[in-house]
């Protein structure tokens, strides 16, 4: 793989999991020497001000959105709030992402209510089930027998679970890398599946509050395009709004660790600096980046520091790059378009055995 910007050094693209160099012997750990300075610049204090500020605009903007969608509803035109309402969908799932790395507030109960509100709440979308499998992301990222994003579901990430695949499912293979984008359209339908059918391993309390609050949204999701809309506008805004939704979603975590180096499960394992670093890729831009990415775009310093608030991880950034640097470690950083191209490039290799058999 190759690697954009005089901060990154030449990653090979990957079809299957590979061992990383290892560690100086006798170094001691190689994080924690920037956890230390890390700590000292205060940049892993809660910024629960600026939380604030983005939960109660993201609120507002909802509420703008529904009153517009009210206004408008027997009109085609409702639709254009589809869109809008996606992104800001997506704004609402980054702040439930924050409040499941406790990166809002230090009170373990107050996180859990913000995510309760943003995913069950406001998006359907089950906390417990989410923090529980993203969490297992964080511990292993990329680690094909411990990460569940990488499991061979849908998609597969290595040639060794495209080898496989037969039927369908090697035909979805094959054409992966063109199927990616497309599939994300079903991501936010997805996302509410997942966490209806989580409820089944839930108990007691949990079971309550997660299945009470999901089926609320469900019914006022309902309640509101009925009441604002004919039935065909209704349908129409429903399908256009969850299919942005999940794209939406789809273009801000395709790019964090798709092609990015994968530990050998049976080799030697790597530290925590080495296991998030070279696992993971930022994107380079701008505000808008930031804004548009949720913060997931500073991947490398996310996964190093997960409780770090997000409007730090700028700020961590050039530190972690120059203690990187220091140890030969590379650090990959690209812009956005080729982050995508990467990823698709790695996913498009994995299917090439199944394709020269077809």
């Amino acid at each position: 793989m190759s690697s954009a910007g005089d901060t990154a050094l030449p990653h090979p693209r990957n079809t299957t999991v590979r061992q990383a160099p290892p560690a100086p012997a006798g170094t001691g750990s190689e994080f924690t020497p920037l956890l230390r300075d890390v700590k000292g610049q205060q940049l892993l204090d809660r910024r629960p001000g600026w939380y604030a500020r983005t939960m109660v605009t993201n609120a507002l903007a909802l509420a703008a959105v529904v009153t517009g969608m009210a206004l408008t509803g027997d009109s085609w035109w409702v639709l254009l709030f589809a869109p809008v309402l996606a992104v800001l969908c997506a704004r609402t799932a980054f702040i439930g992402h924050d409040a499941g790395h406790a990166q809002i507030s230090d009170n373990r109960a107050t996180n859990r209510r913000i995510g309760l509100v943003h995913g069950n709440l406001l998006l359907g979308m089950s906390y417990a089930w989410w923090n529980d499998k993203h969490n297992r992301h964080h511990a292993n990222p990329n680690h094909i027998d411990k990460d569940p994003d990488v499991a061979a579901d849908v998609l597969v990430f290595t040639s060794g679970q495209a080898a496989t695949r037969t039927g369908f499912r090697a035909w979805l293979t094959r054409h992966q890398a063109w199927l990616f984008f497309p599939l994300t359209l079903l991501e936010g339908i997805a996302l509410k599946l997942h966490g209806f059918q989580d409820l089944r391993r839930r108990t007691g309390r949990e079971r309550l509050v997660e299945g009470t609050l999901l089926v609320a949204h469900v019914a006022g999701y309902f309640i509101l395009l009925v009441t604002t809309m004919p039935a065909a506008h209704a349908l129409a805004f429903a399908a256009l709004h969850q299919a942005l939704f999940g794209l939406h979603l789809g273009m801000a975590f395709a790019p964090n660790h798709k092609g990015m180096d994968m530990p050998d499960p049976d080799g030697e394992p790597w530290g925590h600096l080495r296991r998030q670093v070279l696992t993971s890729r930022n994107i380079r831009g701008s505000v808008l980046t930031d804004w548009f990415l949720g913060g997931l775009n500073y991947q490398v310093e996310h996964h190093l520091f997960p409780g770090m608030p997000r409007p730090h991880l700028k700020l961590a950034q050039s530190m972690v790059k120059a203690h990187c640097r220091d140890l030969g470690i590379p650090y990959t950083e690209t812009g956005l378009v080729d982050s995508y191209r990467q990823a698709l490039r790695h996913m498009h290799d994995v299917g090439e055995p199944l394709r020269a058999d077809s």
